[in-house]
Parts: structure tokens; C-alpha cells; sequence
């Protein structure tokens, strides 16, 4: 089973599975961590009549905040299958796809607390500003191949010119 106790030893396999090194794991964490609560307190413990306080019943495979951005990178970087994922760190697919579905917001969210929120469309940045505005931001001028749309309507809207008038 998958945990960052048994990969904090072996920096190269930790970065061949997450994608970033231990050390920006380390810088990762805090923010993880309090994104995390975060979801916790939303998600779990304001407003809900609960049969017993949070963090009752059966324990997680996941335990550790380490151990829950580990997953989630590991599935970004990746992409294996629910089952694979869920394999890797000793669960089975439907609790796997749980975890996906709740890391992926936190990680995000992490993410904006980092100030590293990535975005593809520049048409899209007006709303990251919104969401995070004390953030800064480097603009990618890498061009990237797409396919052209037969309709010719529809492919003007992917020259140049047209996202210029941003």
C-alpha cells in the first residue's frame, strides 16, 4: 500500500508517481492541510444533524493529510484506473472514487491558497482573479496545436486575432 511514509526515503520514485519533489510536497502540505479543514467544517460539521460526532465510525484508509494529497497527486499524475488507484492504497474503487471527487476540490483550493491555480483558457482568468485577488500571474505564450473545426464559423473564433481583443 501507497503512503508517504514509505515514499519520503525514495525521492526519485516519489517524484516518478506525484510529479513534484518531496520538498515541494513539504511546501504543498500546510496549505493542503488547511484546505482540508476547510472542506472538513463545510462539508461535515456546520449544519448537519449528525448520529454521532465527526470523525466517529470506521477509519479511513487515508488517515494523514500526507497520505490524502499523496493520492490525489499520484491520481493526477497518472490517471489510473478507480481500481488501480484504489489498490495502490488499499481501498476498493467506490471508496477510491469518493476520495478523487473530494481531493480533487481541496487540491484546488490548495492550489489558489498557493497562488498556483493553473488555467488554460485566458478567457477564464477574469474569474480566477475574482476568486483569488490578491493572486499574481505569469501568462504562458505557448501555443498549442488544436484541431480546426470543418465549419468555418466555428474556426474563426480559434485565429489569433480573435483573442487578441482581451
Amino acid at each position: 500500500m501507497l503512503s508517504y511514509q514509505s515514499l519520503q526515503n525514495k525521492p526519485r520514485i516519489f517524484q516518478s508517481l506525484t510529479g513534484i519533489s518531496l520538498s515541494e510536497f513539504e511546501d504543498l502540505l500546510p496549505s493542503f492541510e488547511q484546505a482540508w479543514q476547510a472542506y472538513v467544517q463545510e462539508h461535515h460539521i456546520q449544519g448537519k444533524t449528525r448520529q454521532r460526532s465527526y470523525g466517529g465510525g470506521r477509519r479511513g484508509q487515508l488517515k494523514a493529510d500526507c497520505d490524502k494529497l499523496l493520492f490525489i497527486l499520484v491520481y493526477f499524475r497518472l490517471y489510473p484506473t478507480q481500481e488501480v488507484q484504489g489498490y495502490l492504497f488499499g481501498m476498493g474503487q467506490p471508496q477510491a472514487n469518493e476520495w478523487v471527487h473530494k481531493l480533487s476540490g481541496v487540491l484546488n483550493q490548495a492550489l489558489g491558497y498557493e497562488k498556483q491555480l493553473p488555467e488554460r483558457d485566458a478567457r477564464k482568468l477574469e474569474a480566477i482573479l475574482n476568486e483569488c485577488p490578491a493572486l499574481e500571474f505569469v501568462m504562458d505564450g505557448t501555443d498549442r496545436q488544436i484541431n480546426r473545426p470543418k465549419d468555418k464559423e466555428k474556426r474563426k473564433k480559434f485565429y489569433r486575432t480573435h483573442l487578441a481583443s482581451f
